[in-house]
């Protein structure tokens, strides 16, 4: 399936900026079940200053505002061809060995509530199927609800309050499967919906590697592994190694961002 995606980000300050930079993590990769056709980021506002790919093998762009003004405005757009591959995405590569993906970070540490949570799993000698069955599981445990959870929450906040979004789904996911014993990262990307073109935000699941299959993606919010409406943006070793928007301004003017995104089949 060829998708056509766009996504427009607009900063706009009470005051004119002196300075701002913001990191973008945005631009699709052309590895496993995808193929990027054509990808373009143009800024009104401010300028790119460079690009360059990070540890976990993310395209990075930096973005720096313009002397004074009051409004940045940042458009990715273009298209990617995408397999079914079953959630697969295959053999580890980049430049982080794959031990760096069972490391417990902030977000993904372990707790008492993690640790009852994969207890309670049922015995399976397929390890695909268990993970299948913890991915239901967090689905089923953890309804999601936008804006009921807090962007740094780590997995035993997210397992305390019985509630969260696509990336603390991810997270619960991470630390429990690290638990199991398996290398496991975030994936940040675009999902194409059923039911409507236009979205307020990226989506997030993850990924846990299998000595036969590699790389196997699961998405725990819709509790399937993704497929043909799904573009992986950035990976990581939690939320904020793949972020797609971060950064930083000097001033004391005030900031609203509005994202509007587009997915849709070409």
């Amino acid at each position: 399936m060829r998708l056509k995606i766009s996504h427009k980000t607009t900063y706009d300050y009470d005051e004119p900026v002196t300075y701002a930079l913001q990191q973008l993590r945005l631009t699709p990769k052309s590895r496993g079940a995808q193929t990027v056709l054509d990808w373009t980021t143009t800024v009104t506002g401010g300028s790119k200053e460079l690009s360059f790919e990070d540890a976990h093998r993310n395209t990075v762009d930096l973005i720096s505002s313009n002397p004074g003004t009051t409004q940045i405005e940042v458009l990715c757009e273009g298209e990617v061809e995408v397999h079914d591959n079953a959630g697969i995405t295959g053999p580890h590569a980049g430049f982080m060995p794959l031990w760096m993906f069972e490391r417990v970070t902030r977000s993904t540490k372990p707790g008492p509530l993690a640790r009852k949570f994969v207890g309670a799993l049922p015995d399976d000698d397929n390890p695909l199927n268990r993970l299948h069955a913890l991915s239901q599981a967090i689905h089923d445990a953890v309804p999601y609800e936008t804006g009921a959870s807090e962007v740094d929450w780590t997995t035993e906040d997210v397992l305390t309050n019985k509630v969260g979004v696509c990336q603390d789904h991810a997270h619960v996911f991470i630390t429990c499967a690290r638990l199991m014993g398996h290398p496991a990262r975030y994936v940040s990307g675009y999902l194409m919906m059923d039911d409507r073109i236009e979205q307020e935000a990226t989506h997030a699941w993850a990924e846990a590697w299998l000595p036969d299959l590699g790389w196997v993606g699961f998405d725990i919010s819709n509790a399937i592994s993704p497929d043909t409406r799904y573009v992986r943006i950035a990976t990581g070793l939690d939320y904020f190694d793949a972020a797609p928007v971060s950064g930083m301004r000097f001033g004391q003017s005030s900031e609203r961002m509005s994202v509007v995104i587009q997915v849709q089949q070409q």
